[in-house]
């Protein structure tokens, strides 16, 4: 039986039907079928029902699809037990904030590959929270606050950030100078989050308002740039434009307090080596900042 068939499809299981198993893995679909009609003529048994609506999985496909799962774990874990020291094998998918990721993580991730050579990286570069396990994800790297979840997260360095407006916005409605001025403000966000703001030692949290709103911070820059309102953004994002002044700093009296950027795996006991050696090359470039800071 090819390890390769039984991983396959757990990815078929795991992703819902050939095609988005096929977009998982990067391959053919026409070599995802192969592979699974492989896997039943071996076993016997019919593990996926094709039908109008799509696909899902038989009575045996279900029961099948937990042993191939552990079985995949258990031949990684004897895989990375008998590897020469630092050498990495295998897929590594990756999920990538689009804000940051393209200019600070790419080059990383470029260099995590260049040093394992045998390594397969996939990365997906989006601003949307993927679901790590029902999208087939080994990690993600994410920037910012970190919700309450069962993800297990590593800090990898810091994120620093402003309140920033644009010079017209300003002249027009003026520049906040508390917190209860500041939710009179258009504020330019990502959905109905809240921002917190430091006030000596004490955090305050604020819910602003507005009208525009982005899941991506660089069109979020843009907005700010255009007088649209007041937006919270990394340093990194915005430095060139507070030195030319395009941006202003506002309520500099209460200032976000830093947030992070790290490493969310699905929860389980031991990390994968590939995801321990990744999160190590990430701290290496990041936590010095001033790349992130």
């Amino acid at each position: 039986m090819d390890i390769e068939d039984i991983r396959t499809f757990v990815e078929i299981a795991d992703a819902g039907g050939i095609s988005s198993a096929a977009a998982r893995l990067g391959v053919a679909k026409s070599i995802v079928s192969r592979r699974l009609l492989r896997l039943e003529a071996e076993l016997g048994v019919q593990l996926l029902a094709r039908t109008t609506r799509g696909a899902a999985l038989t009575e045996a496909g279900v029961t099948f699809r937990d042993h191939a799962a552990r079985v995949g774990a258990e031949i990684d874990a004897a895989r990375e037990a008998i590897l020469p020291a630092g050498d990495l094998r295998g897929r590594l998918r990756v999920a990538v904030p689009l804000s940051f990721g393209p200019t600070h993580f790419a080059p990383i991730l470029a260099e995590m590959a260049r040093r394992h050579p045998h390594l397969q990286i996939h990365t997906c570069y989006s601003d949307r929270f993927v679901d790590l396990v029902a999208e087939g994800y080994d990690c993600a790297i994410r920037i910012g606050y970190l919700q309450d979840s069962n993800l297990i997260a590593r800090r990898i360095g810091p994120i620093h950030g402003k309140l920033l407006a644009s010079p017209d916005y300003i002249n027009t409605h003026g520049s906040p100078e508390s917190p209860e001025e500041l939710v009179a403000h258009e504020a330019l966000m990502q959905g109905t989050e809240a921002w917190q703001l430091m006030d000596g030692d004490k955090i305050i949290t604020v819910r602003p308002q507005g009208r525009f709103k982005a899941d991506n911070g660089t069109a979020l820059l843009a907005a700010a740039t255009a007088g649209l309102g007041i937006a919270y953004l990394p340093d990194r994002l915005t430095h060139e434009y507070v030195t030319s002044g395009a941006l202003v700093p506002v309520m500099t009296r209460y200032p976000p307090p830093p947030a992070g950027a790290y490493v969310i795996r699905p929860p389980g006991q031991h990390p994968a080596r590939k995801i321990r050696v990744l999160t190590e090359v990430l701290i290496e470039y990041c936590e010095p900042a001033p790349q992130l800071a």
